[in-house]
Formats: C-alpha cells, structure tokens, sequence
C-alpha cells in the first residue's frame, strides 16, 4: 500500500507549527493505542503510521527534508527499512507501552513494575526536650523510640513457615482491576490484595502476615553545641525498613531547647537584663556579672543610666557553623529603693538640695526643651 504524506497521516497543514504537530499526534494517539484495540491489526498498523509521521515531523531537520524531496530524501527511512521503532523503547508492543506511558500516563508494564518495585521505608519523628546549657556547649543523649522491623520468623514475606504467598485471583499478580471497555476503561486498586499483587492464606505467626513487627530501638544521638530550638537531627537509615528491598526510611529529631531563667538567646548571642542600685549607678562599681560558664568582672561607670548595654566578648553561644562564640549583652536597669526609713529620706533630700541641677544631664537636657517650647 502507498505511504500517505505525513501531514495528511496526522491531519494538519504544511505551515502547522510544532504545537499543532504535537497536539494532533497526542489526540490521533489516543484513537488508535493497541492497548485499547487489542489484537486489532488495522488499528496496529494506524498506530505505527502515526509514529512514523510523528518522527519526521517533530524534528526540523528531518521535517525540512522532507518537505525538499519527500519520501526520497536522504536519510528519511522511506519503507520497511527506514523507520526505527526501538527509539521508542524497543520495538514492537514494548514501544507501544513506553509511549502509551509517557504521553497517556498508563502502559501495561510499567506500572505493574513500579508497583512491585522497591519502596523507601517511612520517616519517623522523634521529639527530644534539652537545657539551654545542653543546647551552647553540646551534650550526648539517649533516646528509645518504637519501628517496625522486619519479621525474623518470616524475613518479612508474612508466610508461614514452608509456605509463600500465592498470586491474587482477582487481579492475576497485575495489582489492578480494569473495568470497562474501548477508550473507557476504568483502573483501579485491586480491592484483594490491596494492589500487592498476592496474597498470604497461611500468615505468619510472628508477625499475622504482616511481614513486620514493632521492636523497641535505643540510639545515642550526639547534640552539637550551638544547636537552635526547633532543629531537626536525622539519623539515616533509623525509620522503618523498605518494601520490596527498598531502603529503610530515617530517623528525624526535633530538639526543643527549654527557656532559662537569666538568658535569653539571639542568635549566637546572649542577652541578660541586669539590675543594679542607684548608688551603684551614680558612682560606679565593678560586679560580677553571670555567665554560662563562671563569673566575670564588669566595670560599670559613674552617671550609668537605666537601658545602657555592655558588650562581653566571646561569653555567647557558638556557631554551628565555625564554633566562633557570640557575646554576652549585658542591659542594666537602675533599681530604685521603695521603701525607705525616714532617716534615708532625709538623706536623699538634703543630697538633692545640695546639687545645681548640672549633675542631671537627662533633666536639664527635658528642661531646656520645655523651655525652647513654651518661648516659641
């Protein structure tokens, strides 16, 4: 029989684009897949003719010859011989199921595979509550969590000893049921062996045919220092095991650093809010200020004011990510007295009558703008 122009094989024009070309080829596909005419050779014969078409005229160097010299030109596969089906994975129906895969998301091969293929074993979550000490310089600790692993009795197939799982009879080992027929064919789960393929009529008694069973596991797991609240450890390989020899999911540990009761972290930084006495703010003192690790000396000078911050270097938290320690910033308030004997107060009200009113720089800076306020 004589070989169509392609153009009228997909049914589209000699200027349609590579749009238009993919489009027609997808839709006319559809119409003639062997998968949905089996044993029918004409739509076999159609399907190949399509393909053929589709070859030359989704590439623009083979499109441009052909359209100089037709079937004749160099290298067009012209005939029997010149079409290669194996681009399309292999030849014959195994090409068929590959581009019934790609373009229509279906194929009577490779889901099955897919489906009896190994799976990667599911993630755990383990939830692990440290100090705040623990969570700046590091620590070990140990943790038990409960897994599925695979069954000794059975090495997880969920057979009896001396029996195997048998295929389904519902669905021959495919996984599947398909209802329907012609282009309406319906898929679905096999409602037997839950898409498995088999099934087990003798289950094991170690595991009820299950294949797993859940086993108490106790792990070391090493907090680096500088580790922030919230921060999730994985430890590879630590969730339940695989389907099918896939490997095993993992383990993931969220860390929740507890609050301390002097400092608050920001960053690798440490803040703390200090009070100190009056008398201390007006003439200076050296104290000890608190630390993660040991006290240090701080030098506070005369005239301190409420709010005024001091920079400890290298008293913070290390860096995860070099060990560079951060600083300790150290906020004072002035922490005046509330209850005073009679013989205090008149102390401080002699002290207040015997001062100009310069030693106030903050007063006579809010006096001087009154001022500046009331003249304008």
């Amino acid at each position: 029989m004589a070989k169509r122009d392609y153009y009228e094989v997909l049914g589209v024009s000699k200027d349609a684009t590579d749009a238009d070309i993919k489009s027609a080829y997808r839709k006319k596909a559809k119409e003639c897949h062997p998968d949905l005419h089996p044993n029918d050779k004409t739509a076999e014969e159609r399907f190949k003719e399509l393909n053929e078409a589709n070859e030359i005229l989704s590439d623009s160097q083979k499109r441009t010859r052909y359209d100089q010299f037709g079937f004749d030109g160099p290298q067009m596969g012209g005939g029997s011989g010149g079409f290669d089906f194996n681009g399309f994975g292999g030849g014959g129906m195994g090409g068929f199921e590959s581009i019934f895969d790609s373009f229509f998301g279906g194929g009577m091969g490779g889901n099955q595979a897919r489906r009896n293929g190994p799976v990667q074993g599911n993630d755990l979550q383990h939830p692990m509550t440290i100090s705040f000490e623990e969570a700046a310089f590091g620590c070990e600790k140990t943790i038990d969590f409960f897994r599925k692993e695979t069954c000794e009795t059975c090495s997880g197939s969920g057979a009896k000893a001396g029996s195997q799982p048998q295929t389904c009879p519902t669905c021959n080992g495919s996984g599947q049921v398909r209802t329907g027929g012609g282009f309406m064919v319906t898929v679905r789960t096999c409602p037997t062996c839950g898409g498995e393929g088999k099934i087990i009529k003798d289950k094991c008694s170690g595991c009820n045919g299950t294949g797993h069973v859940r086993k108490k596991r106790t792990l070391t797991i090493r907090i680096p220092a500088g580790i922030q609240n919230g921060v999730s450890l994985v430890k590879r390989g630590e969730g339940e095991p695989g389907l099918r020899g896939g490997p095993a999911g993992d383990l993931y540990i969220t860390v929740t650093v507890r609050p301390h009761k002097l400092f608050v972290r920001d960053g690798n930084n440490i803040l703390l809010e200090m009070p100190i006495s009056m008398t201390q703010a007006a003439l200076g003192a050296e104290i000890d200020i608190p630390t993660l690790e040991k006290p240090v000396k701080q030098r506070i000078p005369e005239g301190t004011q409420t709010g005024t911050q001091f920079r400890i270097k290298g008293h913070g938290i290390p860096s995860l990510r070099n060990g560079v320690k951060g600083d300790l910033i150290l906020t004072v308030t002035v922490d005046v007295p509330r209850k005073l004997s009679e013989k205090q107060k008149d102390l401080l009200r002699q002290l207040d009558e015997s001062m100009s009113g310069k030693e106030y720089e903050g007063r006579k800076s809010f006096a001087d703008k009154l001022k500046d306020l009331f003249n304008n």
